[in-house]
């Protein structure tokens, strides 16, 4: 297929799946300007080389996910505002949904890590809600300046055991996390009224952070939208959590279940992933996560993402080797194949 006719056919599947399908098929693609820096070309299956947004619309994604740090200058300076703009941009022109991931601190957090942003480290309760409130309104408002429509935003990632360290550690400071919350919520919908508001956590199969959290959130009064998940059968397997990626999958499903039922709010499954090195096995149990999703949770979980497939091994769980997707990405392709 020629680059032009490629072109074509995404835009027409975009209008078709963006517009009017209710399942999404996604990946974070954030390091996809870093990648570029570094001279890394990335290929299709048939060695044609494509930009990876390009690449991610023909294998059958219809949505990308895209993280803001507030000021990683000391990391390179990716992911930042203009870096987000950029790549939101990409993800229009291929008629791709977007969802964006505040971290809200200048580098990675995650239930291990959630620091707080260097220009923010003095402030009081009150000072930080607003400075976070001001960061997602002006990250936001640049997002849509730009012409872009963004349809999910997720105020923190893997929030688990809250963000903003030590202001707003859930298990010490559930107030606090949550009025921070709040203030990202509020926020969103002064920008993009109609956005789903996302709050994320780790490890699917766990019901017991998932009743902390949204048990606290609702006990002080932080609105959200939507429940966000990461289901990682490898990361389940090591931390003892189950014995197999089966197992995963069988919890995680059991526990989207019954969040719908304890809490009303629609789910999506916003970071998965598996090991590169094992591509038949990983298109397996994709396909299953995908299955799960689609078919075995009452139509409340409204898609799949998977965490940076682009990467090639520096991460272990990416879905690329040589620069090209393997067999992992075929979950994706022949499950949009079936919409």
């Amino acid at each position: 297929m020629n680059k032009l006719l490629t072109i074509v056919v995404a835009l027409l599947l975009g209008s078709l799946t963006v517009q009017g399908q209710r399942f999404w098929l996604g990946a974070d693609i954030s390091g996809t300007t870093d990648l570029e820096h570094r001279g890394v070309q990335l290929r299709n299956a048939q060695g044609e080389p494509r930009e990876c947004t390009a690449l991610m619309r023909e294998l059958g994604l219809n949505a990308v996910r895209l993280r803001v740090w507030v000021d990683p200058k000391e990391h390179g300076g990716f992911c930042d505002k203009a870096d987000v703009v950029r790549m939101a941009l990409r993800a229009k022109d291929w008629g791709m949904a977007v969802m964006i991931d505040f971290h809200y601190s200048d580098w990675w957090a995650d239930p291990a890590q959630q620091n707080i942003p260097t220009a923010w480290k003095e402030m009081d309760y009150e000072q930080m809600k607003q400075a976070l409130a001001d960061h997602t309104r002006n990250v936001l408002t640049a997002i849509k300046e730009a012409g872009v429509e963004v349809r999910w935003v997720q105020v923190g990632n893997e929030t688990t055991n809250g963000f903003l360290w030590p202001m707003g550690r859930a298990q010490e400071n559930m107030r606090q996390y949550a009025g921070l919350t709040d203030a990202g919520y509020q926020a969103v919908k002064q920008v993009f009224p109609q956005a789903q508001v996302i709050v994320h956590l780790d490890c699917a199969c766990d019901p017991y952070r998932y009743d902390f959290i949204f048990d606290g959130l609702a006990k002080y009064y932080a609105r959200y939208d939507m429940i966000g998940l990461s289901v990682y059968p490898y990361w389940d397997m090591k931390g003892g959590h189950t014995q197999s990626w089966q197992e995963t999958v069988e919890k995680a499903t059991q526990n989207i279940n019954r969040l719908w039922q304890k809490y009303h709010k629609p789910l999506m499954v916003v970071e998965t992933g598996t090991e590169a090195a094992k591509p038949v096995e990983g298109k397996d149990i994709i396909a299953a996560i995908i299955d799960m999703a689609r078919n075995h949770c009452g139509g409340h979980c409204q898609g799949v993402f998977y965490w940076a497939p682009e990467t090639d091994r520096y991460y272990k769980l990416g879905a690329f080797q040589n620069n090209r997707p393997t067999a992992i990405m075929d979950a994706f392709t022949e499950a949009a194949s079936s919409f």
